[in-house]
């Protein structure tokens, strides 16, 4: 795929993360609740460039796409869309909100953003269904998913290293991905 622009969203800036982002990666993994939710642990520097590293080998091989998401110049948060299969007809989106900028509409637009992006980048790739998965008791992340307009599509069981069962919601690519124009 050629570079694409990023993703754009209303009153937020998506660019890829840099090797300065990670003090505030760092912060941002001292919340619990997005230290339960994820598997990597950010804990000090040198897991910081390891998860920032992951995100670069992702992007090269085309099978993952981060994005840091920024607030006057803060980092907030974090959207992906992750490609098992490169020029597969599925993916599956992911984020992480900051605990300080949770309550204000920041995954909702990172994540409308993303698939907007998504859907327009890699239309001619095949890409026809994105997933948003996630804890069947994360109840924040099932309204993202509804504000993002990710329709409930099933119980997913657990499976390691996830001990619980899960949601599955899914847009596909003409199912309103341009709903707010």
């Amino acid at each position: 795929m050629t570079a694409a622009p990023a993703p754009v969203a209303d009153g937020l800036l998506l660019r890829p993360f840099e090797d300065a982002d990670a003090p505030a990666l760092v912060e941002a993994y001292r919340d619990e609740t997005l230290r339960r939710f994820t598997l990597t642990p950010v804990d000090d520097a040198e897991q910081a460039a390891h998860w920032l590293r992951l995100q670069d080998e992702g992007r090269a091989a085309g099978t993952r796409y981060s994005f840091a998401v920024l607030d006057a110049g803060e980092l907030v948060g974090n959207v992906v869309l992750k490609r098992g299969t490169p020029g597969g007809e599925t993916a599956e989106v992911g984020y992480w909100t900051a605990g300080p900028a949770r309550g204000r509409g920041v995954a909702p637009r990172a994540v409308e953003a993303l698939t907007a992006w998504a859907f327009a980048a890699f239309a001619e790739d095949g890409l026809r269904r994105i997933d948003l998965l996630h804890e069947g008791d994360n109840h924040a992340s099932c309204r993202v998913a509804e504000k993002s307009g990710y329709a409930f599509t099933e119980i997913v069981p657990a499976f390691p290293p996830y001990p619980r069962d899960g949601h599955r919601h899914s847009r596909k690519r003409l199912d309103g991905s341009d709903r707010r124009r």
